[in-house]
Order: C-alpha cells, then sequence, then structure tokens
C-alpha cells in the first residue's frame, strides 16, 4: 500500500475528504519526524513506538576494492511494533 492508497483508505473509514485526510496523514508524519529530531520518541499504546537508534561509527569494507573504510556514526529512525499490532498480525 503506498500513501495515496492509504489516504483512499483512511478518507473511506473516515468519511472525511481525501484532501483532509491527506493534510492530517502529512501533519502525523511531520509531528512524528520533529518529534525523533528532537530525540524523543511517539509511543502509540498497543500500536508501536517510533523512536531513534543510535548505530556508532564502525569499519567497514568497500566491496568493489576491499579497501577499508571508516562508516560514520548515525541516527536511524526506528519502529517497534506494540503487543497487539503483533497479536492481530499473526
Amino acid at each position: 500500500m503506498n500513501k495515496s492508497e492509504l489516504v483512499s483508505a483512511v478518507a473511506a473509514k473516515t468519511e472525511f475528504t481525501k484532501a483532509d485526510t491527506e493534510r492530517a496523514l502529512k501533519a502525523f508524519m511531520d509531528t512524528i519526524t520533529e518529534t525523533l529530531k528532537e530525540g524523543d520518541q511517539v509511543t502509540l499504546i498497543g500500536f508501536g513506538t517510533f523512536l531513534v537508534r543510535e548505530r556508532k561509527a564502525r569499519t567497514g569494507r568497500n566491496p568493489r576494492t576491499g579497501e577499508t573504510i571508516q562508516i560514520k556514526a548515525a541516527n536511524n529512525p526506528a519502529f517497534k511494533a506494540g503487543k497487539a499490532l503483533k497479536d492481530a498480525v499473526n
């Protein structure tokens, strides 16, 4: 399911217009992004948690040349599914 299909599905369930649904979805995604940028996490009980995981700097290898390279540390967004979501899928 892509974004436009998600907007259509949510609009059908809520009886909102697609434009209103798309604005709400954009606001939802922007809010999660801003919260993660600030270093906080977003927890939706029963659904899951959006959080930032820190990845340490490490040594890697260029697969083409075999040369050793340094990979910088990075912060990666992650999603940890909640129990209710896991149970619904299984």
